[in-house]
C-alpha cells in the first residue's frame, strides 16, 4: 500500500475507507478470533502502520463489531482452551495480540475514536480505554464474565480505570456481578459520549469532524505528553500476562472450569 487509493480496503474481519480527512474502520464479525491468525494480525497491524504515515489522514474512526464475542461465549472460550489443551505459544499468541493492539492505538500518532454498541464484555470496554474518545450507542452494557472465571481482566482496564476512578471505585467495579449501562458508563466518565443507537453512526462521525479541525501538531501533541509514561502500560500489559499464565496453568483453575 503506498497510495491514498489504497486505503479503502475490504478484508476477512475489518473494512476501511477515506472520508475526507478521516479513515473509517468498521471491524467484522467476532475479530479478536481474526486477530490471533498471525496472518490477520499482520493485515489490520500493517494496514494502521500505513494509515498512519498517512497525512491526508487526520482521526481514525474505528466501529466495534456488530457480532461481539458475548457473556457466555467468552467463558466457553476458556473451557475450549483448557478442554482442547491449548499449548503455552497459542495462549501468548492471544495476549500478546491484545497488547500490541492497545498500546498501537495507544501510541498511535492521530486522534483515535471509538464507536461500540450491544452487550460489550469487559475485554472489549478495556480496550476501548486506549483510544481518545468514546462514544456508545444507549443500548451499550458492559459485563463481566472474568469474575465468574476467576481471571483477571486483559487489556489494560485496572490501569485505565484506577487512572480514571481511583482504585477504590476501580475495585468495586470489577468486584461487583452487576451490568453498566450507558448512562451509568457516562457517569462514571468511562465513555465520553452516549447517543441513540441509530444515531451512532452519524454521531461518531460528527465526532471525528471536530477532532479533524484540531491542529495536528496540536493533537498530537496532547497525545503524546497523556502518554508520557507508555512504558508504565507496557510494563503493566506484561504483568497481566504473568498473572493470567499462572492462573491458567493451575490445577485450580483447571478443576473449577470443569476439566
Amino acid at each position: 500500500m503506498k497510495n491514498v487509493s489504497d486505503l479503502k480496503v475490504n478484508y476477512d474481519f475489518f473494512s476501511a475507507e477515506k472520508t475526507e480527512d478521516i479513515l473509517i474502520l468498521n471491524f467484522k464479525e467476532k475479530p479478536l478470533a481474526r486477530v490471533i491468525d498471525l496472518r490477520g494480525k499482520k493485515v489490520l497491524f500493517d494496514y494502521l502502520d500505513f494509515v498512519s504515515t498517512c497525512d491526508e489522514i487526520k482521526v481514525v474512526l474505528m466501529t466495534g463489531s456488530p457480532v461481539k464475542m458475548g457473556y457466555d461465549e467468552f467463558i466457553k472460550f476458556y473451557h475450549q482452551i483448557i478442554q482442547l489443551e491449548w499449548n503455552q505459544d497459542q495462549i501468548e499468541r492471544l495476549y500478546n495480540a491484545i497488547n500490541q493492539f492497545v498500546l498501537k492505538i495507544a501510541e498511535f500518532n492521530k486522534s483515535v475514536i471509538h464507536a461500540d454498541s450491544g452487550n460489550i464484555i469487559l475485554l472489549f470496554m478495556n480496550i476501548s480505554f486506549a483510544f481518545d474518545y468514546s462514544i456508545i450507542g444507549d443500548n451499550t452494557v458492559f459485563q463481566n464474565p472474568n469474575l465468574q472465571l476467576g481471571l483477571v481482566p486483559k487489556g489494560g482496564g485496572i490501569f485505565f480505570l484506577s487512572k480514571m476512578l481511583g482504585s477504590r471505585k476501580t475495585s468495586e467495579i470489577l468486584f461487583s456481578e452487576k451490568d453498566i449501562d450507558a448512562q451509568e458508563a457516562l457517569r462514571l466518565g468511562i465513555v465520553n459520549k452516549v447517543v441513540p443507537v441509530n444515531n451512532l453512526k452519524e454521531a461518531a462521525l460528527s465526532i471525528a469532524q471536530k477532532f479533524a479541525k484540531i491542529p495536528v501538531q496540536y493533537s498530537s501533541g496532547i497525545k503524546k505528553l497523556l502518554n508520557y509514561n507508555i512504558s508504565d502500560l507496557k510494563d503493566y500489559l506484561e504483568y497481566e500476562n504473568t498473572i493470567l499464565r499462572r492462573v491458567i496453568q493451575s490445577d485450580n483453575f483447571k478443576k473449577s472450569i470443569g476439566r
